[in-house]
Formats: C-alpha cells, sequence, structure tokens
C-alpha cells in the first residue's frame, strides 16, 4: 500500500530540538524521523522558529504574555489548530499539545491519537508548582482522552494506569507502544574528559543519577539512600532544573548534609551536554533510578545502551525495561513505607558496588536488551498500525 501518499500526520508536541528536556521530548524527537520513512509528518510544537523542513513552531498571543502559563499554554495550541488543515490524523504528546489535538478533531474532523507519557492524576504534587493551573491542565487530559481515537500508552503499567483514571475509555482504544532507544549514539563510550570536567573521578566507583528535580524522581530519596550506600562509591547527582523554590531549598539542605557525611559527592546542576551524559553513563558502576512514578523511564533505556547496571524501583512501566536480576535490580517502592525503599534502594547498590563483574555482566546484558527490544523503527512501525486502522475506519 502507498501509505506515505496518503496519510499526512500532524505531530504535535511542546518539546522539540533545540528544547528537548524532558522524555516527551526525547520521544518525539527520535520517533519522527522513524515515522518519515512511512509516512509524512508535520511537526508542531512550541517555541521560536525552526529550520527543520515541515517543522512549524507555535507561540501564544502576546496579549498572554502575563497570564498564567497553563493559559499561555491553550494559546499556543489554538496557533496550532488553526495550522493543521490538510492533515489526515492529529497526534499529540502530554496535556500541553492534547488540546491541540482534541480541537483538530472537532474542527477538521480528523481522528486523535494521544500518547501517553504520564497523567496528571498520578502528579498530585504538581499542583504544588502549577496551582489554578493543574486544574486546568488536568481538565485538558481528561478532556483530550476520553474523546480521542486511540490512546497510545508508553507501557502495559503506563495503559492499566490510562484505564484507572479515565474509567469511561473503551479499552479497545488503549494501545501500548514502548519508547525506544537510539543505541548508535547510546553506547558504552570509552572516553571520560567531559565526565572528569564534570567532577567525576574515573578511576572511583560511581553511582549515577540524571534526571530533573521534581517529586516523581525521587532524588529525595537517592540521597538519604546515599548515606548508607558503601563511602568508597562517588555519588554523581546529574540533577537539575528544580519544579519549585521548596523542591530547590530542600534538595540544597539533603545534598550538603550529604556532603558532610561522606566525600565523592559531585552534584551537577546545569544541563550537559548528551555526549557527557553518555560519558558519565558509561563510567557509572551502577545508575539508579529512585521514581515515585515512571510510565517508562527513557533514562533505564539510556543506561542500559550504555552497558551500565541499573538499580531502578519497580514503578509503572519500569519492570518492562529492567530485567530485575538480569539488567539490574529493582526495590520495592511503597509511599507508606519510604524508609524500607530507601533501605532496598542502597542494598541494591551495594551488592553491586561490591560485585563489580555482575554489575558488568548485567550492564552487557542490558546493552543487548536495548538493541533487541527497544528500537525507534519498531515504535514507528506499531505507532502507523494504529494510524491505518484509523485510516481505514
Amino acid at each position: 500500500m502507498p501509505y506515505r501518499s496518503r496519510v499526512r500526520i500532524g505531530l504535535l508536541t511542546r518539546e522539540y530540538p533545540p528544547d528537548v528536556y524532558g522524555g516527551a521530548g526525547v520521544h518525539v524527537e527520535h520517533l519522527a524521523p522513524a515515522l518519515r520513512e512511512l509516512v509524512d509528518v508535520d511537526v508542531h510544537c512550541f517555541g521560536e522558529p525552526r529550520s527543520a523542513p515541515d517543522t512549524y513552531a507555535h507561540q501564544p498571543p502576546m496579549s498572554l504574555d502575563h497570564a498564567n502559563p497553563a493559559l499561555q499554554t491553550l494559546g499556543a495550541d489554538l496557533s496550532m489548530v488553526a495550522a493543521l488543515g490538510g492533515v489526515d490524523i492529529a497526534h499529540s504528546h502530554t496535556w500541553y499539545a492534547n488540546m491541540a489535538g482534541h480541537l483538530a478533531k472537532v474542527l477538521h474532523g480528523v481522528p486523535h491519537v494521544v500518547t501517553a507519557h504520564s497523567l496528571e492524576p498520578r502528579r498530585p504534587w504538581k499542583a504544588e508548582q502549577l496551582g489554578g493551573g493543574y486544574r486546568l491542565s488536568s481538565w485538558v487530559e481528561r478532556t483530550a482522552y476520553e474523546a480521542a481515537d486511540a490512546v497510545i500508552a508508553v507501557s502495559a503499567g503506563m495503559r492499566q494506569d490510562v484505564l484507572e483514571c479515565y474509567p469511561a475509555l473503551d479499552a479497545d482504544r488503549v494501545h501500548v507502544v514502548h519508547n525506544g532507544i537510539d543505541t548508535a549514539f547510546y553506547h558504552p563510550d570509552p572516553a571520560r574528559d567531559a565526565a572528569q570536567a564534570a567532577g567525576v573521578d574515573p578511576d572511583r566507583p560511581s553511582v549515577v543519577f540524571v534526571g530533573r528535580i521534581t517529586r516523581q524522581k525521587g532524588l529525595s530519596h537517592l540521597i538519604a539512600a546515599a548515606h548508607h550506600i558503601d563511602h568508597h562509591a562517588q555519588i554523581v547527582l546529574c540533577a537539575g532544573a528544580p519544579d519549585t523554590p521548596e523542591i530547590a531549598a530542600e534538595t540544597e539542605a539533603a545534598v550538603a548534609e550529604l556532603d558532610a557525611a561522606r566525600s565523592g559527592v559531585v552534584w551537577v546542576r546545569g544541563m550537559l551536554p548528551t555526549t557527557a551524559v553518555r560519558q558519565i553513563l558509561s563510567a557509572a558502576t551502577v545508575f539508579v533510578c529512585p521514581s515515585v512514578y515512571e510510565p517508562l523511564g527513557i533514562v533505564n533505556l539510556e543506561a542500559m545502551a550504555c552497558g551500565t547496571a541499573v538499580v531502578a524501583s519497580d514503578v509503572g512501566g519500569i519492570p518492562e525495561v529492567v530485567a530485575d536480576g538480569e539488567t539490574g535490580l529493582l526495590a520495592h517502592f511503597d509511599e507508606h513505607e519510604v524508609d524500607a525503599f530507601r533501605s532496598a534502594l542502597a542494598a541494591a547498590v551495594n551488592a553491586l558496588l561490591a560485585d563489580p563483574g555482575r554489575a558488568a555482566a548485567m550492564g552487557a546484558a542490558g546493552r543487548e536488551r536495548a538493541e533487541r527490544e527497544f528500537s525507534w523503527r519498531r515504535a514507528a512501525a506499531r505507532t502507523v498500525e494504529i494510524y491505518r486502522a484509523l485510516a481505514a475506519a
């Protein structure tokens, strides 16, 4: 079937290169070129104009410059909707673009596909950051999901969350398509110059975290656990962009206390180039993902592709990525038993620090698993199957 000549997709996203800061942005950055091998794709994103072909940037009207950020988001969405005439399917990513997809369905009469990267009801701490904007984002998400023609969950765990949060959805409309990883870029990197420039000692074992400073990522649990992690290892925290001044202050205090209790605490606050992140992941003895909510966790795939063993919480889609006992170790998270979780994290990390051969074998198995099961071409092919079914309906 000459599918490329038949279907044009409007891919709607807040983040797109060069402005990528989270997992959803990484997803769209890599999914778009893989999709373009199979279908026509127009990317509609937020921000400044892009030079890439078939890529269109949108901003809220100047009259909303001082409005609540959630209203600014809706302003950019309206600009997207106006530009979507001629697409056959609108495919939105995150609540920031969900309303654009929903209104494109209503205005242009085209199917709307939503990819679920996270869910507002599963992130109540966002109210701490956004206030009334969180109520608005929650309404946007519910409206778009319940009316969507298809919802793509990035893991089976995420699919379950979608159906629990939005029981009005027909389960047959909710599909699972795992994220991918660019194993050509993320690979075991022998270079150490960028890691050393960031303060990492290449001759010392290291326990690494990479993520934003937000309740979701569980950094506070790792910092608490690090008091009980082998003091011969470095604790490398690539952590920045705190959600609120309050969590920034909490993190400052917790890291200062940890630094006073042990040597080798390295806190990289700025956003590093991906080549530097690759070096730090490759140099790590153990990568730790202590998230309390994680639909999939692309960062775990990045660490695995770099040949590094992973210790992670067992929430959301993480167990679908990290094979417990094979590519890493999982620690059970229970919000009512945080001390037990922190102890389990420390114990798992210490077990791998004490057995570098086992950690290296898990890293090699993780690399092989990432190559075998998590390619963007595979994700794109499955996504196009969903488009095909909607186009034929």
